[in-house]
């Protein structure tokens, strides 16, 4: 391959002791693979939320301000109280951002496993990917077909393997259909597409009719819109319409996720034959993967009868309990369909240094439908 820089620039978030969040850039001395390592330069990386999870934290980016430290940019936010309690845990630490990414292989360790990928197009897992390089052991990579436009392979893990966990955790815990919220994201169209192909009817909660006319266009048969008067009603008849015991909720605050499960137990009444004071026995269950709304989450316990469970979903955690067999054939999946059912949509392109633009960063933090930011570094 061709020369190599000395050195990687690389996008770090700084939490300092005063309150103040940094971001700015880092010149890193380029990593060099271990026998199982490949280094990959990356071609494109998207912006998702839970990057900017990482990336912001609990600071007011309302305050933020721009300087340069030797040509590049860095911005600076003011961190409120509440803020600095929840990092705690990281103030000092310049942490590097970016889960996942596209990129070419241009250097290998000595193994044959990293050997096979040199030159190779490889989608790209394992924090630190808004960078120029990244440094990883092969199994944090996948090998894509030749010729995959590295905007295809950018978005190949986070999403993609989030929406086939959602239909593997629905066929183990024994439930039959889904209810989704913030359906309308790259995320959601592409769990109408696996749930079409795969049979599992799928109610989508939205929050306004352009999102309603996005899913539809998609094949989305079941659309409640969040924002109706009639939401509740719609809810429960969608539900009771397709059987959903289990959701996947992605705003995390406020009282969407209590709704999906008192809604499930109204639709369990309907079927009941025979009355009990204490509501129906069937087990409903909501995972929350998201944090679109940072209030607290609020939901009526009784409302849903006493069999339900409220918890919590991450990918990384699922994929370490899956299994080799399953993981293999989730990725398998999405290597095949990665043009169609996982293809993600991107309404702007920026390099990396763009990234810390002010503007720029309020537009992709602002975490709107159809605004998703690539990183092309």
């Amino acid at each position: 391959m061709t020369d190599l820089p000395a050195t990687n620039l690389v996008m770090t978030t700084l939490v300092k002791p005063g309150g103040e969040l940094e971001v700015s850039f880092e010149r890193r001395p380029m990593p060099e693979p271990k026998p199982h390592e490949v280094l990959v330069k990356i071609l494109a990386t998207p912006i998702n939320p839970s990057d900017l999870g990482l990336l912001f934290g609990g600071a007011d980016m309302t305050t933020a301000r721009a300087a340069t430290r030797d040509g590049l940019p860095v911005v600076t936010a003011d961190i409120p109280p509440a803020g600095m309690r929840a990092m705690a845990g990281r103030v000092g630490d310049a942490l590097p951002i970016g889960n996942e990414g596209c990129g070419l292989v241009v250097k290998a360790g000595a193994s044959p496993e990293a050997q096979a990928l040199l030159g190779k197009t490889v989608a790209l897992l394992g924090g630190e990917i808004y960078a120029e390089y990244r440094c990883l052991p092969v199994q944090m990579v996948m090998e894509l077909p030749d010729g995959t436009d590295p905007v295809d392979g950018a978005s190949c893990f986070v999403n993609p393997l989030t929406s086939l966990a959602f239909t593997e955790i629905m066929r183990k815990e024994g439930h039959s259909a889904i209810v989704h919220t913030a359906a309308a994201s790259n995320l959601g169209q592409m769990l109408v597409k696996i749930c079409a192909k795969d049979g599992i009817p799928l109610v989508n909660i939205v929050r306004s009719d352009a999102q309603v006319e996005i899913l539809k266009g998609v094949g989305a048969t079941h659309i409640v819109n969040s924002g109706t008067d009639d939401f509740v009603d719609r809810l429960i008849d969608a539900i009771t319409e397709t059987g959903a015991t289990i959701g996947f909720d992605a705003t995390g605050g406020g009282k969407l996720a209590g709704q999906i499960l008192t809604a499930m137990e109204a639709a369990a009444v309907r079927r009941m034959t025979t009355y009990s004071r204490y509501g129906s026995d069937t087990f409903k269950q909501v995972y929350i993967y998201g944090a679109l709304d940072l209030s607290p989450t609020v939901f009526a316990a009784r409302a849903a009868s006493l069999s339900w469970s409220l918890s919590g979903f991450l990918l990384t955690p699922f994929l370490a309990k899956a299994g080799a067999e399953v993981i293999g054939r989730m990725r398998a999946r999405v290597v095949d369909e990665l043009t169609t059912t996982f293809k993600s949509h991107y309404s702007h392109q920026i390099s990396l240094v763009e990234a810390l633009n002010l503007d720029t960063i309020a537009a992709y933090n602002a975490k709107r439908t159809g605004e998703k930011y690539l990183i092309r570094p």
